[in-house]
């Protein structure tokens, strides 16, 4: 594995990680915007396309991890690829979900697109598509 792949890698954890609804599901939450860039779009596909800025998309996911409406809700990646050219790279990958919501367990899965550029401060987000199975 290359360096670079191995920096990718680390930001995609990163990614999925802050998707946990634990004690620390605050920092981790803070932590995205230290993996993805200012300007960063991220789309959900799942029936009509959702397009949202970094904290359109972050701030709806902490109250709705925190709020106590979903419980033990996690988030990972099942298996990706990831191919670099220079300064851009794009990593595909499949992943799972589980939560409790209305004391009934709920799971799911589906197909992430995440695009990353080379800064100077390492490998950041610049966009993410995603699609839940149906």
């Amino acid at each position: 594995m290359t360096n670079d792949q191995s920096q990718i890698n680390d930001v995609v954890r990163t990614f999925f990680a802050a998707f946990t609804s634990d004690s620390d599901i605050g920092p981790r939450l803070d932590g995205l915007r230290e993996v993805l860039l200012p300007e960063a779009l991220i789309v959900r596909t799942c029936g009509s396309p959702m397009s949202y800025d970094v904290d359109g998309f972050i701030e709806p996911r902490r109250q709705m991890l925190t709020s106590g409406r979903i419980t033990d809700f996690r988030e990972w990646q099942v298996d990706g690829a990831t191919e670099v050219y220079g300064d851009i790279a794009h990593h595909w990958c499949t992943y799972a979900k589980e939560w409790v919501e209305g004391g009934e367990q709920v799971t799911g899965t589906g197909a992430k697109t995440i695009q990353l550029v080379r800064t100077e401060a390492g490998w950041r987000i610049s966009a993410i598509a995603w699609d839940d199975e149906r």
